[in-house]
């Protein structure tokens, strides 16, 4: 996706020393207005020296490219893959991509670099079947009927309540295929051991936001908890025409959602955790930014 880019040249220094202050005082405030400030991130020294000696080959399909492999989802042959963080998430996603999305554009490969086995990339239409685990699975989307990250875990309980009494409403129907869930054997839903629901399995839709309807509207992904992100600012540069700055990257919403969630519903305090699932776009960010206030015009080449 395609966003509005920040103004760089035109920061004040004074007031930018007086915000990140204020930034490293509130602990869960990184993602806020200045998604990309105070990131504990790894050492970027290998991109760094990636970046000086050019693009470099993938081992795995012979393509030429600058930092990783977009197809094959692995660092190029100049990028040491043990030089690359590992970031360890609560639950797994599942990113599903519009055919149309171009692989080379898209940030959502730096999720399944950085966090391998917790991430999954779908090319629509090949996507999974998720109306057996409704109750545990939500999709990352706005509308009407979106709820906010701290309302997750109810919501599931509810769908969890729902399926148990649509299920003993049916005993007396075999014909009827019935979703079985994990509190059909006569459970009191009242018990402690529902009132922590948890959330398995996140989705993203990696797509323009015109294109997003088509995904959306598949009747694979009907009837889903739909969740819906605080505003924030999106950093990325490529502006999508007619789109607000609060329109985020793919990397970006994966990121603030883990966050929220990780303060919301896991109740820990964040220092840091999945800061590295930055670790890509924060680096080619402040190559255009240092591009963009030194006048070259060079973004294409510095990107890809």
């Amino acid at each position: 996706m395609s966003f509005t880019p920040p103004i760089f040249c035109q920061e004040n220094e004074e007031n930018n020393s007086k915000f990140v202050d204020i930034q490293q005082s509130q602990n869960t405030s990184r993602v806020s207005e200045v998604p990309l400030q105070n990131l504990r991130l790894a050492s970027q020294e290998v991109l760094q020296k990636a970046q000086q000696s050019g693009r470099s080959k993938c081992l795995r399909c012979g393509g030429s490219r600058m930092f990783y492999c977009y197809t094959c989802y692995v660092p190029v042959e100049n990028v040491p893959i043990e030089k690359i963080p590992l970031v360890k998430l609560p639950l797994k996603i599942d990113i599903i991509k519009h055919p149309n999305e171009i692989d080379g554009k898209s940030t959502a490969v730096h999720a399944k670099l950085l966090a391998p086995e917790f991430v999954n990339i779908y090319t629509y239409p090949c996507i999974p079947e998720y109306e057996e685990k409704d109750h545990e699975v939500a999709l990352v989307f706005p509308g009407p009927k979106s709820v906010s990250i701290k309302e997750i875990s109810s919501h599931l309980q509810k769908r969890i309540q729902n399926n148990v009494r649509g299920a003993s409403d049916d005993l007396d129907k075999p014909s009827i295929k019935r979703k079985k869930t994990e509190g059909q054997d006569g459970c009191d839903l009242n018990d402690s051991k529902w009132k922590g629901i948890a959330l398995k399995k996140i989705i993203f839709i990696d797509s323009t936001w015109n294109q997003t309807n088509k995904i959306l509207t598949d009747e694979r992904l009907q009837g889903l908890l739909q969740v819906e992100l605080k505003s924030r600012k999106t950093c990325f540069w490529r502006h999508q025409k007619g789109k607000p700055d609060t329109f985020l990257s793919t990397i970006e919403a994966i990121y603030c959602f883990l966050v929220d969630y990780h303060t919301e519903i896991l109740k820990e305090k964040y220092t840091g955790q999945y800061d590295n699932l930055l670790f890509f776009y924060s680096f080619m960010y402040q190559l255009i930014k240092n591009a963009k206030c030194s006048g070259e015009k060079e973004t294409r080449k510095l990107i890809h």
